[in-house]
């Protein structure tokens, strides 16, 4: 594998395309999750494979990005390749119901605990936006729960108090401000929307005390991801889950990453807790844009439909039946268990090692990093102050160049189906050096 001994001089096709780009792309990326605030500019990729990417300049990379999560049988899998190359030839679009469909919907009612009913979208933005009106439509009320930290799409309503700076940027924890994330979000965005600290079920109880008439709904991730990451603690989805039914409030759960990935059923599975409703996407189809809104029969057939023109699109939808069939292979979440323990702990055995201050763990094929900080955290708050980020940009950098691709900004690591033993060691090799650097 190619290592990076200078990110300039070795990523200079990268920088270029990039700068080309920018002439004609907003921003030079199709996402801002595209490129790291700490980048001059973004490693540009021309093919993938397996556990691996390679980029413009010929480079290779172990990758543990997996495109933000979908790619859980890595990349370009011949399995999802053939399925959806035979349905190329048949048809991407019918606008109709399939027989494929009616496959993919039973599966789903079959694995995840939840799902009594099933409804497409195409992105967990969508999906997220379907199920705030669904919650409101089924309960008659107004508001909904959400935690500072946690991401469940882009749109005016979900894009509130989902990252900051310093903890001054949240306000009293007791009384969260409501961050607007982007100009042009409208301020009546906030309106419905109530805001709590995670793994604190004194802060839903005052919150309902407050407000309980009109809250439809609470929306976590279960296993808060997009920020940290941070595990639940002991107790904490069962207490939500009772002040829920106790209260007459729906609990969502917005597996959009832990879907498919702590389980077959995900993270409801995984933890033994059970929504009233919840968001698949990402992982499900392998690297195909679809998405999944279920739950209970009486909530789904509240009267809200589904709109969309892409809505259960057969390309994706056959993506869908050959990844789950993938994933149904007997041992496949034990080596995600396998891998996830080998990594994390030679992760810490390297920290104790060379002084390196850090707490990692894994869930399933999800591996959490956090450096500056020995233990785990509780939320948000408690990421801003006293994880290290400096030290993890610098952390994700290096092992860049040295041919290791993390998430950025925060340390979340996906594992695939192809990542191997040897990618693994190698991995735990770059670290070293890394740490050793520092």
């Amino acid at each position: 594998m190619a290592r990076l001994n200078d990110y300039a001089v070795n990523t200079s096709n990268s920088k270029k395309l990039f700068q080309q780009s920018k002439t004609y792309l907003l921003d030079g990326v199709a996402s801002s999750f595209h490129k790291a605030s700490f980048q001059e500019y973004p490693i540009c990729f021309e093919k993938g494979k397996g556990s691996h990417l390679y980029d413009v300049d010929g480079n290779a990379y172990i990758d543990y990005v997996a495109g933000m999560g979908p790619l859980i049988l890595g990349y370009s899998p011949d399995t999802v390749n053939e399925a959806v190359s035979r349905q190329l030839e048949i048809g991407t679009q019918f606008c109709s119901p399939t027989y494929d469909l009616f496959k993919l919907s039973k599966k789903l009612v079959e694995i995840i605990p939840c799902a009594e009913k099933i409804v497409f979208q195409n992105t967990g933005t969508e999906a997220n936006m379907f199920v705030f009106r669904l919650a409101r439509a089924y309960t008659g009320k107004s508001k909904i729960i959400k935690f500072e930290g946690q991401y469940h799409g882009w749109s005016d309503e979900e894009k509130i108090s989902t990252d900051a700076r310093s903890i001054e940027e949240l306000g009293p924890r007791n009384d969260p401000w409501k961050r607007r994330e982007s100009l042009g979000q409208l301020p009546s965005a906030t309106e419905n929307i109530m805001l709590a600290p995670w793994n604190d079920l004194d802060a839903i109880r005052r919150i309902i005390d407050k407000e309980g008439h009109d809250i439809a709904a609470i929306i976590t991730e279960p296993f808060m991801c997009d920020s940290g990451p941070i595990l639940p603690k002991k107790g904490y989805l069962e207490g939500l889950r009772q002040l829920a039914t106790e209260h007459g409030i729906l609990l969502i759960f917005d597996e959009v990453i832990t879907g498919f990935r702590m389980a077959l059923g995900g993270a409801q599975e995984y933890f033994g807790v059970t929504p009233d409703v919840a968001v698949f996407a990402k992982a499900i189809s392998g690297g195909f844009p679809i998405s999944v809104v279920t739950g209970k029969r009486q909530v789904m057939e509240c009267g809200v439909h589904a709109s969309g023109t892409f809505n259960g699109n057969a390309v994706s939808v056959a993506a869908a039946l050959a990844t789950i069939n993938q994933l149904e292979q007997p041992g496949v979440y034990e080596r995600f268990d396998h891998l996830g323990r080998v990594l994390t702990e030679g992760i810490r055995k390297l920290g104790e090692k060379y002084q390196v201050t850090l707490h990692c763990d894994h869930a399933g094929a999800i591996c959490l990093l956090e450096l500056g900080v020995d233990h785990p955290l509780n939320d948000f708050r408690e990421c801003l102050t006293s994880i290290d980020q400096e030290l993890y940009d610098r952390f994700v950098m290096r092992c860049l160049e040295l041919g290791v691709r993390f998430t950025p900004n925060r340390g979340r690591i996906y594992l695939s189906t192809e990542h191997t033993e040897e990618d693994i060691q190698r991995t735990l090799n770059v670290i070293e050096k890394v740490f050793s650097e520092f």
